[in-house]
């Protein structure tokens, strides 16, 4: 039997009712959309179509916020975490990054197996339970180099989990240790993901997807692995028992209906891993007719939706059977000090409509994060209210992405994030990685059962 979310102490077990604490729904397209939800039914593309055009965001808002409540009554979740960027040295230069250097520019950097001890031991001392792990695509290091990295962090803090390499990185991992085949690229991501997980691997985060489509990619990430081989490593890694997150990178060349595109290409990917785990479909089609009889092992005809959003639905823990997509994080795209820096950018309404359509129409995936690094404290905070239930973690260093100037040092505390939680009306939970509550006695800490 598949246990439900932990919740902790105190807390309510009992969803809150499905109410509209911000008035009445305004657009009436909007409540066909309120009743598939109530229901538990898979939202269509069109469905998404009318939840971004609708001038009612607020009735978008609070469906989502229904959905997020039911599935997590009133807990939101922070984790103690730090980052690192073992490199900015990359093969590629895509038009939406300003990370990104070449070997001789001015700011490039690979840190030493000293550097990286350090930061391993910083995070340990004010109390991490993670280490996220992502850099370039670096053309000079050789393949040895990732796996002893994680031995090299484990050796100097073994009890932190190990969040480590995009999708975009293991596939740059398996072309250098020469175990890449365009026929059969399945085979050299899994050996790839088989020894970085021996050498300490916890899970994947879900950088590099950006948006799932080929004219975007063409035009503003040429040369990045296009969205078949990004699911591929994701689709491996939960098949050896990693979980792993997602994103995608909004706001920028794309267009709305390629986002729900990219939403529903993860979430027919998560059914898929939702059924190994022993999850059964509220709808199965083979050959495009409804049907109760499937088996996603052996039948390649078969088709099924799995729904976490209807009543009495149980949320997926991580166990022997296999990972799965723990989150979605939506993420805006920032212009200033990329070649598309004469985009404007995402306003502040379409970053709170977009976390609330993901809620919607990822009905398959336990969490939504409103990363706040990208989407500023505050609005995490009315984030929490539509449909997101995780605001990330201390974070400390940050690189990749420089909200309003600030530096690669941007760091809150947990007495700020905890503040934060409880001004949006939430109890704070502090999670590990694998989102199992953290129970902390003095500077060591377990995770809950």
């Amino acid at each position: 039997m598949i246990s439900t979310t932990t919740l902790p102490a105190g807390a309510s077990t009992e969803p809150r009712p499905f109410t509209m604490t911000r008035g009445p729904i305004r657009d009436a397209a909007l409540e066909p959309i309120r009743e598939k939800v109530r229901r538990g039914q898979r939202l269509s593309l069109e469905d998404g179509m009318t939840l971004y055009e609708t001038p009612d965001v607020w009735g978008v808002c609070e469906i989502a916020d229904g959905v997020r409540r039911r599935m997590h009554a009133d807990t939101a979740y922070y984790n103690i975490n730090r980052h690192l960027n073992y490199s900015n040295i990359c093969a590629l230069s895509c038009k939406f990054c300003e990370f990104f250097r070449k070997k001789d520019d001015a700011g490039a950097y690979t840190k030493t197996t000293e550097q990286i001890q350090a930061e391993a031991l910083a995070g340990v001392n004010n109390g991490a339970t993670e280490m996220h792990i992502v850099g370039e695509l670096h053309p000079y290091l050789p393949w040895d180099a990732y796996p002893q990295m994680l031995r090299d962090i484990h050796e100097v803090a073994p009890d932190l989990h190990l969040k480590a390499f995009t999708a975009v990185e293991i596939v740059h991992l398996a072309k250098i240790a020469k175990r890449y085949k365009k026929d059969d690229r399945r085979t050299g991501i899994r050996w790839v993901l088989s020894e970085l997980k021996a050498a300490g691997l916890g899970s994947l985060p879900g950088g590099g997807a950006e948006v799932f489509d080929d004219r975007v990619h063409d035009e503003a990430y040429k040369g990045k692995i296009r969205s078949d081989a990004w699911l591929d490593v994701h689709t491996v890694a939960h098949e050896l028992g990693l979980n792993t997150n997602c994103t995608i990178l909004y706001g920028h060349i794309e267009q709305r209906r390629e986002r729900l595109v990219h939403m529903d290409m993860l979430r027919r990917a998560q059914d898929l891993a939702l059924a190994r785990k022993g999850y059964m479909p509220t709808r199965a089609r083979r050959d495009g007719e409804e049907t109760t009889e499937w088996d996603s092992a052996v039948d390649p005809d078969w088709a099924g939706e799995i729904s976490l959003h209807g009543e009495g639905a149980t949320l997926p823990t991580p166990d022997a059977k296999g990972g799965y997509f723990q989150t979605i994080i939506p993420l805006p795209f920032f212009p200033d000090g990329s070649e598309l820096e004469h985009l404007p950018g995402p306003s502040g309404l379409e970053n709170l409509r977009t976390i609330a359509i993901s809620r919607l129409m990822l009905d398959n995936f336990p969490h939504v994060k409103a990363f706040w690094i990208m989407q500023t404290l505050a609005m995490a905070q009315l984030m929490l209210q539509s449909g997101a239930d995780d605001i990330d973690g201390t974070v400390v260093w940050y690189d990749i992405t420089k909200l309003g100037g600030s530096s690669t040092h941007q760091e809150v505390t947990t007495w700020s994030l905890c503040k934060a939680i409880r001004e949006a009306g939430f109890t704070p939970v502090e999670r590990d990685t694998l989102y199992r509550k953290v129970v902390r006695d003095g500077k060591s800490w377990s995770v809950e059962a």
